[in-house]
């Protein structure tokens, strides 16, 4: 039998970091993530052994002040402390829209790759589609796959597009494979941004003959205690924020060209397993204290500290802004889009940064009126069963409507407005976010040309923080609770 040549390598990997840069304290008083401790913990694994990457699969940015103020630019300069070896596009890499995403590219000195996220009129890739990594005598191929979701964040760039079916991206990564790994390629990886359900559906498209080695996937935020190992490929993923950071630890066969021996985990970042990195922590001072100037004002306090738990539900900080929105307003029902609130968590002491942190995506508001049936079809489609693994747009309804929805027999058998059922007849104007408006057709189920026929759509607020902001102002101690708006009957 010929004698192995054994190489060990480090994979690290982040995903979803939605600017998640500073240490947070947990229930018990302990410490935990911050950008200064996750690059210390990359340091630290890069002295220890010989051979490590370390890679992010996309949104690094929105989710705070200090990414916000700088338009993502601080972000980049973040990360080049961090040093990635690839990273690739989230959705929320366009959010500062796609010019200004190639800008910051130029900023980076670290490389951003993507496979399926083109011009539509000549099949142009925006972004170099993979990346080919020598480390240690061994070859890695990374690639990068995006979410269909990009599309709804740039609806209005018609020379931009995705291969949005996961067809047609196992069939890219098949062209990039035939392409571009060779007898010198040991181990193929994917970078995807398309969440795990998604991620699971492309491993069962992709050719096994591809060798495809491992996804290291994002945007469903999936905290993973092990690989989930799909048509014989693992996919792993590390929850979100700064706080973990996946570890894929393996020893590589040179010779027979296979992994040998392997073991994945995902570290939590704090002070027992993670030093502070100072020049990390410097920067990251230098750009907090430019914020903390203009931002760090009270603007109200709440009764209590209110959640949001998941986006698939109805919560009391859903229900806080829904209503917060609808008052005073021209329209019957705000329908509030459950990702739109991006803390988990929030109050009693509300600073302008801690609002503009939690609805980071200020837009217009628009205003539709719909019949009492077109509404019914809107709220079963929102609660199909896609809902409920995170595959599509759900909301947080304002008071005085009530949904039972039966998730066993798929039946919607209560919706209510003001205590009464809607009838098909009825007309309801109802207001939905900037973003939502213009995927109105995709998020809610029902074509906008036929709500148009009800009456014109028009913009209510051109801004929805402003509305925030001076109800927070104007209303002090307040509480919400889960009341039963959305009832679901398992």
């Amino acid at each position: 039998m010929p004698k192995k040549l054994l190489k060990k390598l480090t994979i690290l990997h982040s995903n979803d970091m939605h600017g998640d840069f500073l240490p947070k304290t947990d229930a018990d008083g302990n410490e935990t993530g911050g950008l200064p401790r996750l690059s210390g913990y990359i340091n630290q694994v890069r002295e220890q052994e010989d051979n490590v990457l370390y890679v992010n699969a996309g949104d690094m940015f929105r989710g705070s002040i200090i990414d916000s103020e700088y338009a993502g630019l601080s972000t980049i300069d973040l990360m080049n402390v961090l040093r990635p070896d690839a990273t690739t596009v989230g959705n929320h890499e366009v959010d500062y829209g796609l010019a200004h995403l190639l800008f910051l590219e130029k900023c980076a000195k670290f490389p951003i790759i993507n496979a399926n996220f083109f011009i539509t009129m000549n099949n142009a890739r925006l972004f170099k589609p993979y990346l080919n990594v020598e480390i240690g005598g061994m070859r890695i191929l990374f690639i990068g796959i995006l979410t269909e979701e990009v599309l709804a964040s740039t609806r209005q760039e018609k020379i931009i597009g995705t291969f949005v079916d996961v067809k047609a991206a196992a069939k890219e990564v098949g062209i990039i494979c035939d392409n571009y790994r060779t007898t010198r390629t040991d181990l193929t990886i994917l970078l995807t941004h398309i969440g795990l359900e998604n991620d699971r559906k492309l491993a069962l498209e992709l050719d096994p003959d591809c060798g495809v080695d491992l996804i290291i996937g994002g945007h469903s935020h999936t905290f993973m205690d092990r690989p989930e190992v799909v048509n014989g490929i693992p996919i792993v993923q590390a929850g979100t924020g700064t706080g973990i950071i996946g570890r894929w630890d393996i020893i590589y066969d040179v010779k027979a060209k296979k992994v040998d021996m392997s073991n994945w985990r995902c570290i939590p970042i704090n002070p027992k397993t993670a030093p502070e990195d100072p020049v990390m922590a410097e920067l990251l001072d230098s750009y907090r204290s430019e914020t903390d100037s203009k931002y760090k004002r009270v603007v109200t306090r709440w009764a209590r500290r209110l959640t949001h738990p998941s986006r698939e539900q109805e919560t009391e900080m859903g229900n806080l802004y829904a209503d917060a929105l609808q008052w005073e307003s021209s329209f019957d029902i705000m329908m509030m889009g459950s990702g739109s609130i991006r803390k988990k968590e929030l109050g009693p002491i509300i600073e302008y940064q801690d609002m503009l942190e939690n609805t980071p995506f200020d837009d217009n508001l628009w205003m539709v009126e719909v019949t009492g049936a077109q509404f019914r079809r809107i709220v079963k489609h929102l609660m199909r069963d896609e809902a409920w693994v995170g595959e599509t747009e759900f909301y947080q309804f304002s008071k005085g409507v009530h949904i039972r929805y039966n998730r066993t027999t798929k039946t919607l058998e209560a919706l209510e407005f003001k205590g009464k059922e809607v009838a098909d007849t009825q007309k309801l104007k109802i207001a939905i976010q900037n973003y939502h408006y213009k995927n109105f057709d995709e998020f809610l189920g029902v074509p906008l040309e036929e709500v148009k026929k009800n009456m014109k759509p028009r913009v209510v607020a051109t801004s929805v923080n402003n509305i925030i902001e001076e109800y927070f102002a104007t209303n002090d101690n307040l509480d919400a609770h889960v009341e039963g708006r959305i009832e679901l009957i398992d």
